[in-house]
This record gives structure tokens, sequence and C-alpha cells, in this order.
């Protein structure tokens, strides 16, 4: 094939934007965009079926809609029999074939991948020019500017600066209303007489249906479901799902936003990570459109606050961190935990039904809300000292919003506090009563959440203390969790002896498969 006598412009997955840094001073004439899928990718972890089928259909439809801009595009299919099977491969075969002047990219989210693109401009005979990721609304440099000096980083005071940085909910430098988080308004329990609104659902069109034929036959071993396959996979029905959520679920998100009911996934929820964390929406837009939501009188501050917050403040803050740590970060174990996942994680057979419930939902749809991954399966995950890598490894592959940059703090930092309280003040352990005051979970459960101790008592109750008891040397000073470790120290002997008991029972029976 004759070559270009522009730039090749190699856009991932990840960032299907058609404002990219890499795409924003195309020429039409003369440049190529290639998009590729590739094993590599879908296997490097087992990737859910249903995370795959909705990248690659959102990569053909954006595809396509370079194509109907007049783009010239280089798109590579999985089962393109010439495919490389990897980023490096497919890169290299296309500066072989169009033997572009230069290559133009946009910084990837992860370190793996940054790793192989520092590599390309060693090992190929062509300038390569990666640019900023400037979707995000807080740079590398920002941060770690933002982060110098202090010991322990502590999201809300980085959420405080962003907002004034943006001047989102402000009213002059002061927060409106008052207060920077209504954290203490967003804490209800589920209310059974909601009827909670159907989610937005797009139907496949012939690219999805392709695709989720492909993913079947490829990833037929890999985790998860592709019934009913209905995400949006282009920008114009993202902005629809956002929209819905903003007239129907919006204002009462804030009030149920930790609340889980049986048989219920989508809940008041926006479910737009999948959409946010892929490109088809960006960061600012999302928030502009949440808060224009509260000066029309659509939904109250504490809900508006409450969502903001998550995209503003935890999203930025999370990806801060991980530029910051990487690589080490991912090698923290500060609890030094070292239990294998469970078989249950991969199956949901399992007695305990708030589990059970969440990994049947991530299952089907590859979604879980935040409280179900922190409190119900993150919880179990820290209280029984599962070894972070296979925790890890887990949620990257079975959610479709996950991406190791969002991924790797969220479990390493808030879930198992495994960078030592870096990013969290504490762990987030909590015992069966929590998950029975926000969810209905307990109800139809095999085990007792009243019952503290015994064979027929909920497992996070004595895992609870199990755990404290355990990790002791690293916990105790952590003021924190003083008050829990004064009520532990008046226990008497009997009970505390039956806690260990009962946390040692389990745990055979969890290596036996039996919980």
């Amino acid at each position: 094939m004759e070559g270009i006598k522009g730039a090749l412009r190699l856009v991932l997955a990840d960032q299907l934007t058609h404002d990219l840094a890499s795409l924003r001073d195309i020429h039409v004439a003369n440049d190529v965009v290639m998009l590729c899928e590739v094993q590599d990718e879908v296997t490097y972890v087992r990737h859910h079926k249903r995370k795959v089928a909705f990248l690659f259909s959102a990569m053909r439809h954006f595809a396509e809609e370079l194509r109907q801009k007049g783009i010239r595009v280089h798109y590579v299919t999985l089962d393109d029999p010439e495919n490389a099977g990897s980023f490096t491969g497919e890169f290299g075969r296309a500066v072989t074939l169009f033997a572009p002047d230069r290559v133009i990219l946009t910084a990837p989210g992860e370190y793996r991948v940054r790793a192989a693109m520092d590599e390309w401009r060693q090992v190929l005979d062509v300038d390569v020019e990666i640019r900023d990721d400037d979707r995000f609304l807080c740079t590398h440099d920002e941060f770690s500017i933002w982060a110098e000096g202090r010991k322990q980083l502590r999201m809300d005071f980085f959420y405080r600066d962003m907002r004034r940085r943006f001047d989102i909910l402000m009213q002059g430098d002061a927060p409106i209303g008052g207060k920077w988080n209504y954290d203490a308004d967003n804490r209800e329990s589920p209310d059974l007489t909601q009827a909670v609104p159907t989610p937005y659902r797009c139907p496949p069109d012939d690219i999805t249906k392709d695709v989720l034929v492909l993913v079947a036959a490829r990833c037929a071993d890999h985790f998860g479901s592709l019934d009913d396959f209905d995400f949006a996979v282009t920008r114009t029905d993202a902005l629809a799902v956002l929209a819905k959520f903003i007239d129907e679920r919006l204002p009462l998100f804030g009030k149920f936003q930790d609340a889980m009911i049986e048989d219920e996934p989508w809940m008041y929820h926006s479910h737009i990570g999948f959409y946010l964390n892929a490109g088809l929406l960006t960061p600012l837009e999302v928030i502009k459109a949440v808060e224009q939501a509260y000066h029309d009188g659509i939904a109250p501050l504490n809900s508006v606050e409450g969502f903001i917050r998550q995209i503003l403040g935890w999203r930025e803050f999370i990806r801060g961190i991980y530029w910051l740590k990487m690589p080490g970060y991912a090698a923290l174990n500060y609890l030094e935990a070292k239990r294998a996942l469970p078989e249950f994680f991969w199956t949901g057979d399992t007695r305990m039904n708030c589990m059970q419930q969440s990994i049947a939902q991530t299952e089907r749809y590859a979604y879980a809300h935040h409280i179900q991954r922190l409190m119900v399966l993150g919880n179990f995950a820290l209280l029984a000292g599962l070894d972070p890598v296979m925790v890890n490894e887990w949620y990257l592959v079975v959610y479709a919003d996950a991406y190791e940059w969002v991924e790797l703090p969220n479990v390493s930092g808030m879930v198992l506090f495994a960078d030592g309280g870096y990013l969290a003040s504490k762990p987030y352990a909590a015992g069966g009563a929590y998950i029975n005051r926000m969810s209905n979970y307990c109800k139809n459960c095999a085990y007792k959440v009243t019952a503290k101790t015994g064979k027929d008592a909920c497992p996070f109750n004595y895992l609870y203390w199990d755990f404290l008891g355990r990790n002791r040397e690293k916990l105790g000073h952590n003021a924190r969790l003083g008050m829990m470790y004064r009520s532990f120290d008046k226990m008497a002997d009997e009970k505390v002896m039956q806690i260990k008991a009962d946390a040692e029972a389990f745990f055979a029976n969890l290596d036996n498969g039996v919980v």
C-alpha cells in the first residue's frame, strides 16, 4: 500500500472522543486514524464478555463516525487473519504499511500501555508524539504539585480546590448552600415502596450484533453474560443515558445512593461510568449538565453535590494517585493479606445473600454500584484477608467501567487498605448491621444478621472483630478505630474466643468451598 503524506494517529478503546487531543488538528486529506482490536488486551486479564463487546462495538461505531467525516480509518478487527495480536505488533505493522511522517498519540490511562508507547519511541523509525489527555481536569503535574509535602492525601481538600478552580456549585468564594459536602443527607435506607425507573436501553444494531457473535466465539470461557446486551455504544446514546438519569434518577440519587435492593441492580445511579471512562462522555460536560439540573430546580443540592463529587473530586483524585504512585502502588500489601480469592467470587455459589446478589448482578451486567463494590464485595475481601493482587484482578475483569487507573487505587487504597492509609484514613470495614441497614438482602439470607456468633450468625459480624484482632499491630494506632478497639477490649474472654473460633471455622469452610 502506498505511504501517506501525513500522520498516523492511534486511538485506544478508552479514547472514543471526537475532540481527543491526538485528533484535534487532524489533516483529513493526509492523515490516517488507527483503531485495533487485539488479543493481548482481551486476555491480559480475561475481561467480562460484556465489557469486551461494549468496547469493540463502541470502537467500530466511532470508526464509522470518523469515516462519515471524511477521515481515513485503518481498523483492525480481532478476527483479521493478519492481526498481530498486540498494540505493539499492530502499531509496527501500521507504521510499515503507511510509512507516516510522524505518529500522534494521546497519553494512555494505564501505566503498562504508557511503558509500551515509550518503547515505541525507541524502536520505531518514526517520530512519536504523545499528547496529554486533557479530557481529565487535573494534569499529572498539577496533582503532583497539590500532593507535594502532604503525608496523607485526602480527597475532600482536593475536591474543594477543584470546585473553586472550575467554579462548580460556588457562590463567590463559598460553596452554594454553605457546605462542601452533603453526605449526611445521602445515607437513607432503601424505600421498598419506590418504583425505581427503568434504565435507558439500546437494542443492538447490526454492528453490535456482529460483535456479540465474535465475542461469544472468542471469549467463550470468559466470565460474564452477553444476554440482553443493551449498552449505549455511541456518543448520541450515551448522552441519552445521561439525560434520562438527570430527569428520572438524579432527584433521588443522593438520598438513596448507598441503598441496595434485591434484584434491583440499577437503583438511582447514573450508569454512565462505562461511557465516561471510554470517552463517549467527558467529565466537564457531565458535571455542567448535572449542575444545571440544580439551577433549573430539577434535582436537590444533596443529589447534585454528591454526584459531582464522584466525578470532579473522587475520579480525578484517584487518577492523580495512580500516576503519582505507580508502578510501586500495585505491589502494596500493608496488611499482608494472603488468602486466595474464593471460587464463589466467580460462581456466586454462596449462602451469603448480599454476596450472591452482588456477584450475580456483576456476572450478568458487568456492573454493581459503589456500595456493593465497597461495602459488600470489598468489605468481605478486606475482612477475609484476600490477596490484593487477586482482588485487583477480579475487579478489573468483572466491571465494564474498570481500567487500572481507576480500579487499582479504589481497590488497594479504599477497599483493602493495602497502601496503609495513604488514600483512606481508615479501613472501610463493617459488620452485618451496615448491610442490613442499607439493603433488604439480610431478610432472605441463610445467616442471621442479628446473631453475632455461632454457626448461624452473619459471617460479617464475627469476621469484623476477627479482622480487628489479627491486624491490631498495624491498625491499633489508628485514631478512627480507637472506639472500636476499646469496645473490643471490653469484651469477655469467652466472647473473644468464640469470635476467633467462628472465624477459624468459617475460613476452613471457605477453603472447602462451603459458605
